[in-house]
């Protein structure tokens, strides 16, 4: 997600065509194109802007209501629903990938979490998140977490990293709710990444955009990107 203000001027876009697979994003004000998955403008006056990434989750509806029970959702415009796709993913399941890249050990529509830190980037297969999670990391000297949510689907991350030292953090055992516990100090920690509990009751840990993504696509926009493994 990202904010359609580039410097103080707004802008409004609209789906202009797809590249490699990704939304081209047309605007109105200078008829720049963007591409979706980079926020960069790759055509027009704009060519080279980027725009500034909008805090943003990808949950279940479950639990992003148990987490903001006041929240609203977007509802569709009546007058346009014919218009809307009900179901595009199996067309797009069709549509010719790269080859599978050698020496990544993963297929082009593997699903996987990737992460931008210090410059560095890194892809977290979805399989082995679920498997491992929480999976604690180090990219670009940066301490990494990534969680999966009490739903089982939902992934967030976090520099695990709290009052200058590093943390480890473990799935509480034993416990009916979603919680992780930090070795050091024994603190509960949530899935928002704040301490609920204990010491650092009080203290949250800094978020970090994760993007799900198949990994052709993820490995085409970042072309010296790594791949995580156990």
């Amino acid at each position: 997600m990202w904010k359609r203000t580039l410097g103080e001027r707004e802008l409004h876009f609209r789906l202009a065509g797809i590249n490699n697979q990704n939304f081209l994003m047309r605007d109105e004000e200078t008829g720049s194109w963007w591409q979706q998955v980079t926020g960069k403008a790759i055509f027009g006056p704009l060519k080279g802007q980027v725009l500034e990434l909008a805090p943003s989750d990808e949950l279940t509806f479950g639990l992003w209501k148990q987490e903001s029970p006041a929240g609203k959702v977007l509802a569709p415009v009546a007058a346009d629903e014919r218009h809307y796709e009900n179901n595009w993913e199996p067309e797009v399941q069709k549509l010719p990938t790269p080859l599978n890249f050698l020496g990544s050990g993963l297929r082009s529509r593997d699903v996987v979490v990737g992460l931008e830190v210090g410059g560095a980037s890194r892809a977290y297969p979805l399989n082995l998140l679920s498997a491992e999670a929480p999976i604690q990391d180090r990219l670009a000297g940066t301490p990494i977490l990534l969680a999966l949510g009490p739903d089982g689907k939902s992934v967030r991350a976090f520099v695990s990293r709290s009052q200058g030292a590093d943390l480890e953090l473990f799935r509480k055992s034993g416990s009916p709710e979603w919680m992780l516990v930090d070795s050091s100090s024994g603190s509960e920690w949530n899935f928002q990444g704040c301490a609920t509990a204990r010491p650092a009751k009080g203290k949250c840990l800094e978020r970090l955009p994760a993007l799900k993504d198949y990994w052709f696509d993820w490995r085409n926009y970042h072309p010296g990107t790594s791949t995580y493994r156990h």
